[in-house]
């Protein structure tokens, strides 16, 4: 592809055109031909390795602030927006050739992709996911995220979006996190429609603020044709007041267009009915919760926004299985239960206590921690939750990265020190996990918090196995 092609015509009133043979924001990974994009992270800046993407072979640099290399430069105000410009065209603006949709929230986006799959299939149609637990098109793993953000980057984007394309997927769910929105992840992407779930305390080191948080979600609806708000979240309330957008109103209250009521929960999931146009239908998932329902309803909102009839869609909700790291139940052969959650929000937590609450019929021992180099506002919060809502607790590290993981339990430790809740601290997670199996009695339920369907542990800034039902299995099996 020419320069002139990925960068307009203005590159030719200064420059000769050149063949460009990909694009590059990483200098280790730029071949002879490409360009390379000048991108300020959160731990480096790419301006200082303009000079070793040319050494490795670009042939064009594309900056916001001023360098001095061998080869053209191209100057821009915002190097991420052009990075995704560049990237549509360079990939033939896949996502125009697909229905897209759109999940953010602070919870049930996973949840909620997972739900639209089996919906969308049930219908007929081949879907690909894009999300927090791996990327792909119909049973085909296209890439495992591991730790990689929960919306790629615009050039992974773009390039995962192409081999969607190449496989014909008819439509594509992902999952979009406030990061992608704010650092322009999904610029020049239009979707078909874009879902919210909720809007509870996280990513503050990142938002500073709640309504920045909040505003960088509502971005979603900007670039959508259609919209599925939950309305019972007040985050929801403010979008669609602020958004002209057609929005499908969910929840559990009056004033939504599709509303849930009579609901059933048991350690088998979820019953309820849903009143839609006038008509009662009576709906059935897998995966027990309050929240499980609504993560349900506005997957049924999204489905209808595609105009999918309703009976399909109840029947598509009733063969989705469950998706790993959320309640999962690990199988243990014992008389107690443990359960993988990725809950490491204060919504999160809360939810899968009270969850478990609802069906446990001996005690509910939560074994949790907080992610370090994160928002350590929720710690605390965390733990005031556990402390009240469980009836033991056992804090331990989650993913302490470059903080010191006592530091980050004592502050989880003021919250759980408001509450009477009984608490054990075992920094060690493979021990915490160990002494929690050793001391469960018949009927307890273990909730493990945090990871989900992470198989690692970083500590520092490295990335160490740790599969928690591994952990239980060889722990069990001693």
């Amino acid at each position: 592809m020419l320069a002139s092609e990925l960068l307009g015509s203005k590159w030719l009133d200064e420059h000769e055109d050149i063949d460009i043979t990909g694009i590059a924001y990483d200098s280790r990974n730029v071949l002879p031909g490409n360009i390379f994009v000048c991108i300020k992270g959160f731990e480096t800046d790419g301006h200082k390795y303009a000079e070793m993407a040319v050494k490795n072979g670009a042939s064009l640099i594309v900056a916001e602030d001023k360098i001095d290399v061998d080869v053209p430069v191209w100057y821009v105000e915002n190097s991420r927006v052009e990075i995704a410009e560049m990237a549509c065209k360079y990939y033939g603006n896949p996502s125009s050739k697909f229905k897209l949709i759109g999940i953010t929230g602070t919870n049930g986006k996973t949840t909620i992709t997972y739900l639209i799959k089996s919906i969308i299939e049930t219908a007929g149609m081949r879907i690909g996911v894009i999300g927090t637990n791996q990327n792909i098109i119909g049973d085909k793993v296209l890439v495992t995220q591991s730790t990689t953000p929960t919306t790629p980057n615009a050039l992974e984007l773009q390039q995962l979006f192409a081999e969607m394309v190449d496989s014909d997927a008819e439509c594509v769910v992902m999952e979009v996190s406030s990061h992608a929105l704010e650092l322009e992840r999904v610029h020049g992407c239009h979707f078909d429609v874009g879902v919210f779930t909720n809007l509870t305390r996280d990513h503050l080191d990142f938002h500073k603020t709640m309504e920045n948080y909040l505003n960088a979600k509502a971005k979603l609806f900007k670039i959508s044709d259609k919209g599925v708000v939950n309305f019972d979240d007040d985050g929801g309330k403010k979008i669609v007041a602020n958004n002209d957008c057609d929005i499908l109103k969910v929840g559990l209250s009056d004033g939504c267009d599709l509303k849930a009521k009579n609901i059933e929960i048991s350690s088998s999931g979820a019953d309820f009915d849903v009143e839609y146009d006038g008509k009662t239908y009576r709906v059935h998932i897998v995966i027990p919760g309050k929240f499980s329902v609504y993560n349900a309803i506005c997957a049924m909102g999204a489905a209808l926004q595609m105009g999918i009839d309703m009976d399909t869609i109840i029947k598509g909700l009733e063969n989705a299985t469950g998706v790993v790291g959320r309640v999962e139940v690990v199988p243990t052969n014992t008389d107690y239960t443990v359960i993988i959650d990725y809950a490491h929000t204060p919504d999160g937590l809360e939810n899968i206590i009270k969850t478990v609450k609802d069906f446990a019929k001996g005690e509910v021992i939560t074994l949790f921690g907080c992610g370090g180099d994160r928002d350590n506002t929720k710690r605390p919060i965390m733990g005031e939750i556990a402390g009240k809502l469980s009836d033991y607790s056992i804090i331990t590290s989650d993913n302490p990265r470059t903080e010191d993981p006592v530091s980050i339990i004592e502050q989880i430790e003021v919250g759980m020190k408001r509450t009477d809740g009984k608490y054990k601290v075992i920094v060690d997670r493979r021990e915490a996990i160990a002494y929690a199996l050793d001391h469960a009695k018949k009927d307890d339920v273990i909730i493990l918090a945090g990871k989900g369907q992470e198989t690692y542990q970083i500590i520092g800034k490295e990335k160490h196995d740790f599969d928690e039902r591994v952990v239980v299995y060889k722990h069990l099996n001693k």
